[in-house]
Order: C-alpha cells, then sequence, then structure tokens
C-alpha cells in the first residue's frame, strides 16, 4: 500500500536545484515549427538529451549521493539500471569520491556500459529485467552494505529529477501541457511536483510504451501492480513495477497517461533525427510519439520532453528502418505479372514512373493462386511516405496488375 509513503514538495526541488548548480546542465528548450503545424500551436522540445551523460537520470542520482552521510560515502554505492541511470551514478560517484557498482539486464546497449565503466563504474550483468537487477543489487547492497541507489524510488531522485520540471516552467511560462517520458515515474513524478505547485493548471501527462505500460493498471488498482512481461525497444522505460513514491506522486499530481506502440516509437525517433536533427533513443521519444499519434489532442503551448539520447548505434540502425516503414517510407508488395520475356522490365518500368526505388526483387513460380503463366514478384520499395506509397499502388493496379500488400 502507499500509506506512509514520503512525500516531495516544491521546497525539495528547490533545495535539489541549488544542490545541482554547476553540476548539471540546464537543458536548452527547442521550438520544433514540424510539431507545432501539426498541433495547431507551439509545441517546444525540452531536450534532456543533450542533459551530461546523455538523460536526465544525472539530476536525481547526483542529488541522491550527495546527501549520503560520510560513513555512507565510505561503503560505496549500488545500482540497477539499463544504462541511463547507471551513467547518472557512475558519473556523480566519480565527482564525488566514492566506489560504484552497477547491475545491468543482460542485453543493455553497448554505449551506456561502455559509458558506464568510463565514469570509472564496476559493471555486472544479471537478469533479463531491470527488476531482475535490481533485486541483485539489493542483494549486493544487503552483502557489502553499498548504500542502494534506486533508479526511481527516492524522495531525493524525485527532487532531483523534478528540476527540470522548474526549468520548464522558466523557459516556457506559458505552458499548458507537459507530456513526460515515463518508466518507473522518477522523472514524471519529479516534474508535476514543480509544475503543479507553480502551475496547477497546467496538464501534465505521462507516456509510456505499450508493451512496458506499468502505470495504467497500478492506478486503476490503487497500488503498484507488476507486469507480467515486457518487450519494448525502449529500454529506458521498460520499469515493470511503479516504486511506492514515485505512484503516490503520479496518482496525485499527474493528470493522465498515455501508451504509444513500437511503430510510433520509432516514427518519432526518426522524425525527432530528421527534423530536430537531433537523437534521441525510443525511450527518450515517447512524448513526440504521443504528440504524433494525436497532435490535436493537447492544448498548446505544449512541451515534449526528450528524456535521454543514449542509444546504441546497431539498434539505431533498426529503429531507423523500423520507422521508415512505420511512415510508410518503405512498401512490401507481391505483384503478379505474366512469365513471359520482358515482364518484370515492363513492371519495373512502372514503378520507376511511379517514382519509387526498387530495393529488393524476388520470385516466386510455384503458388496455389498463381496460374501456369504466372509469377509472382515480391518488391520492396523506398517511396516517399504514405501517400506516394498509395499513389505506386494505385498506379499499379490501373495498369491492370494484381498487387497484394
Amino acid at each position: 500500500m502507499t500509506t506512509d509513503v514520503p512525500t516531495v514538495g516544491l521546497a525539495e526541488v528547490e533545495a535539489a536545484r541549488e544542490l545541482l548548480r554547476g553540476v548539471a546542465i540546464e537543458t536548452p528548450m527547442e521550438e520544433s515549427r514540424w510539431l507545432s503545424a501539426l498541433a495547431g500551436g507551439p509545441v517546444e522540445l525540452k531536450c534532456e538529451n543533450l542533459q551530461r551523460t546523455g538523460s536526465f537520470k544525472t539530476r536525481g542520482a547526483y542529488v541522491r549521493i550527495a546527501r549520503l552521510s560520510a560513513e555512507e560515502h565510505a561503503r560505496g554505492v549500488v545500482a540497477a539500471s539499463a544504462g541511463n541511470h547507471a551513467q547518472g551514478v557512475a558519473l556523480a560517484a566519480q565527482m564525488l569520491g566514492i566506489k560504484a557498482t552497477i547491475f545491468m539486464p543482460e542485453g543493455a546497449p553497448i554505449p551506456k556500459e561502455k559509458a558506464t565503466r568510463g565514469y570509472g563504474a564496476d559493471v555486472i550483468f544479471h537478469g533479463r529485467y531491470l527488476e531482475d537487477a535490481l533485486a541483485e543489487a539489493k542483494a549486493f547492497s544487503e552483502r557489502t552494505g553499498a548504500v542502494l541507489i534506486h533508479p526511481f524510488d527516492h524522495v531525493d531522485i524525485v527532487a532531483g529529477q523534478g528540476t527540470a520540471g522548474l526549468e520548464i516552467l522558466e523557459q516556457k511560462p506559458d505552458v499548458r501541457t507537459v507530456l513526460v517520458p515515463t518508466g518507473g515515474g522518477g522523472l514524471l513524478a519529479g516534474i508535476a511536483i514543480a509544475v503543479k505547485a507553480v502551475r496547477p493548471d497546467v496538464r501534465v501527462v505521462g507516456v509510456q510504451a505499450a508493451q512496458a505500460a506499468a502505470y495504467p493498471a497500478s492506478l486503476a488498482a490503487g497500488r503498484p501492480v507488476p507486469l507480467a512481461s515486457m518487450s519494448t525497444m525502449a529500454d529506458g522505460i521498460a520499469v515493470g513495477l511503479p516504486g511506492q513514491v514515485t505512484f503516490a506522486a503520479v496518482r496525485d499530481h499527474v493528470d493522465e497517461i498515455l501508451t504509444v506502440s513500437e511503430e510510433s516509437l520509432s516514427r518519432a525517433v526518426l522524425a525527432v533525427l530528421e527534423r530536430a536533427k537531433m537523437l534521441v533513443e525510443p525511450a527518450g521519444a515517447a512524448a513526440v510519439a504521443a504528440v504524433l499519434d494525436a497532435p490535436s489532442a493537447f492544448e498548446t503551448p505544449a512541451v515534449a520532453v526528450l528524456s535521454g539520447g543514449n542509444i546504441d548505434p546497431l539498434l539505431l540502425g533498426k529503429v531507423i528502418r523500423h520507422g521508415m516503414a512505420a511512415a510508410g517510407r518503405y512498401l512490401n508488395l507481391r505483384v503478379c505479372i505474366p512469365d513471359l520475356p520482358g515482364g518484370l522490365a515492363q513492371l519495373l518500368t512502372e514503378v520507376g514512373a511511379a517514382g519509387a526505388n526498387v530495393l529488393e526483387v524476388a520470385h516466386e513460380r510455384i503458388s496455389p493462386t498463381l496460374s501456369l503463366h504466372e509469377v509472382e514478384v515480391r518488391l520492396q520499395l523506398e517511396t516517399r511516405g504514405e501517400p506516394h506509397a498509395h499513389q505506386v499502388l494505385t498506379r499499379l493496379r490501373e495498369r491492370g496488375y494484381r498487387v497484394y500488400e
């Protein structure tokens, strides 16, 4: 239950901000003309992907570790993270001269692991999910006395993350809606507490990956409820159980929790890269994904938080391809043509005339749906987007081709 749960208020967030001066960057707020055009009013991006270590996590980690006693400093710290919290803890520990041990779930992004080691922390892989790594970190803490730095469920962590909310209010005083990527809820809780304390009229929206969304069921049940499983590219918000501190804050201060699909996440990463010229990880693009899904659903001026930019280049390539497919930039077709000389050449001529670029071609001659004098051609095409893809399909069908998507 969430009774007797420690709470965070504006005073704690303001104190955290003083502690972070000279440590955390006041990240920029960038106008997004393309999102503004979709939403019908100003939309800006709060660029926490440009924060030290590439995500907002530095804020909370430093506040938490800086407030440890001298005796706790001597015992060192331990944390569990898929990568962003790991880097925040590692950097804070390095700045404060404290030994840090980080447990990561198997499959954590390689750049996040390397960056964490680069800040001087010891990295140990354990389990498939963050919860597995967190359980092992807790066991390590009990064995060694190292202080556990929870990724989200502590008042100092929430207060530190809330400093981003104070910056949003100062950088965009007339803001009406703030959208925040959400996993365990530390960033969402902190921002909501800060924003609602100063501007209770502002709508605060948390955005979760649909395949790792623990908050909707938890809020419905009135308590943190664990997910049975998760499967999302957004490792930074893949958290299967809200914390007690964050759950209470989200319940009391957040207006709505939305979920976005994997297709929406990849489309958002691609859009931010192409239009804003910024690199964000899938988790960091969740707020943008929500705006792209329903641009007229949010009162403007709106602020979408880009929570992190740490992404494995190999994953980035996959996400870009996935995003292009989701945006209709790739078109996969099966086309029946006469099995005669020149049949394929004529089909490709029509595709070229429609302005599509052929990426792959394959033949299929054995199929119960084909006559003896037909061949099925599988095409992967590159288009300029969904309207253009529709034009390609229309042209081929008008020319008498049997086309299947």
